[in-house]
């Protein structure tokens, strides 16, 4: 019986994992999972009935009363509103034409796109639905190989999760009691590094094979003036839309949750000047940010509950006495941490393994000595942040639950299998990877600007 109470944190993830492939909703099961052992914890005596306020308490405190998180559903609200607003229509159709005479310039527009809207929205599941959308009927015609245009719109449309604003980064930082600020500005160079190498994978590939990505084939009537006043309607709008979010931010005019706001607002003055604002794409759009919202506050608290519970029935002291007792060494930890992220994402989205790892494995982290490899010792909760946060941009490319191949399998044209989208993101996966170990071995990438810039 005291091995079985010991060991009880664990058997918490015994019972977890499974139910979790089961279907049911994600937060049903990290709430009941945490009420079933919470019960089984009194029954044995390990803690008292009164020790359940303690959790309704932290659910109050860290989730219902927690200001930050309003920064959730009015980014949800901004990208959503530019979604339908048409803008990154017009963008694609610009890009294109600026693109039009370098090696696998159609290819190049779309990562370019994916960091404008990745700035701009940070909703996965639009930003690739709606780049598929635009953009591979224009590959498929321009004859592009499917694998490389999959695997682009793919890669692309996932930077949302990791370039500010990001849902992710918001959520991390209020798990991590990280000031948000300094997660956006710390993953604005590791986002950028995984676009150069996008960049770069394309170029390379366009030159060794131009049939697969041949040049395009575009208007060459327009006039000079009418290309600057296509660049100056298309590109100005959401600039200046990124400007004033994380402008506002990195200055320190505003705190995120206000920049939200302020995006919120300007995404609704952009539909309108686009003609594009009405009641019924309003509605539409406040209807999809409510929704959206719900699920994720649902799981909120069902994360909450569960790895409270973890941590009062001793869990973290669990995973410190183990680690103290192999005689693990802080990189063999972090390399262990990484590995089972990145596996993981082969099977759940970024929100569980978000909810779950972090609450358990922060504590461990902030407690290890990496010397003088980080260059800022007190940033090192922020530098394992970035870490996780670019380990599972892999998890929407990972089969078999990827979940950006899901989005775009479902609005792909017919000829497009599953099979060309499987084949078109290893590369990326791989690029991917490369980024995550270039982040291991000079931290800076990700610190020196957040340090140098004072943001909180």
């Amino acid at each position: 019986m005291e091995l079985i109470i010991e060991f009880l944190p664990l058997l918490m993830f015994v019972v977890l994992i499974p139910l979790l492939f089961s279907g049911f909703p994600v937060a049903f099961i990290l709430g009941g999972v945490g009420l079933l052992f919470w019960l089984l914890a009194v029954w044995l005596g390990v803690v008292n009935d009164k020790s359940f306020l303690l959790v309704i308490s932290r659910i109050h405190g860290g989730i219902v009363s927690n200001l930050t998180l309003v920064a959730i559903p009015m980014f949800i609200f901004m990208g959503t509103m530019m979604e339908k607003s048409g803008i990154a229509r017009d963008l694609l159709n610009t890009l294109q034409l600026l693109l039009r005479r370098v090696p696998g310039g159609l290819a190049l527009a779309v990562v370019f796109l994916g960091v404008i809207m990745a700035a701009t929205t940070g909703i996965i599941g639009a930003s690739v639905i709606m780049m598929t959308l635009l953009a591979l009927p224009v590959m498929s015609e321009q004859k592009y190989d499917l694998p490389l245009a999959t695997g682009t719109i793919a890669a692309s449309g996932t930077l949302g999760i990791l370039i500010p604003p990001s849902i992710m980064l918001v959520v991390m930082g209020n798990l991590l009691s990280v000031p948000i600020g300094s997660l956006f500005v710390a993953a604005l160079m590791p986002g950028l590094l995984l676009s150069v190498l996008y960049v770069g994978y394309i170029i390379i590939y366009a030159k060794l094979n131009p049939s697969h990505a041949p040049s395009m084939v575009v208007d060459e009537t327009m006039t000079r003036a009418e290309y600057f006043s296509l660049m100056f309607k298309s590109l100005l709008p959401p600039m200046l839309l990124i400007f004033m979010v994380l402008g506002s931010i990195f200055a320190g005019y505003a705190t995120p949750t206000e920049a939200s706001g302020i995006g919120a607002f300007g995404a609704i003055v952009l539909a309108y000047f686009k003609g594009n604002l009405s009641f019924k794409s309003v509605k539409e759009v406040t209807e999809h940010s409510a929704l959206t919202g719900a699920m994720l506050f649902g799981i909120f608290l069902g994360a909450t509950a569960f790895s409270y519970v973890f941590a009062l029935l001793g869990g973290h002291d669990l995973i410190v006495r183990g680690v103290e007792a192999f005689s693990i060494g802080p990189w063999s930890v972090l390399a262990a941490i990484m590995v089972a992220v990145f596996i993981l994402g082969f099977f759940f989205d970024w929100i569980q393994i978000t909810l779950i790892v972090l609450p358990v494995f922060a504590p461990i982290i902030s407690g290890l000595d990496f010397g003088d490899h980080l260059p800022y010792p007190e940033m090192g909760l922020i530098w394992f942040a970035i870490l996780v946060a670019l380990n599972l941009q892999t998890s929407f490319l990972t089969p078999p639950f990827g979940f950006a191949l899901f989005y775009m399998k479902g609005v792909a044209p017919k000829e497009v299998k599953i099979s060309h989208i499987y084949k078109g993101i290893i590369p990326f996966i791989l690029l991917q990877l490369a980024g995550l170990l270039a982040l291991l071995i000079w931290p800076s990438i990700a610190l020196w600007l957040p340090y140098t810039l004072g943001v909180n």
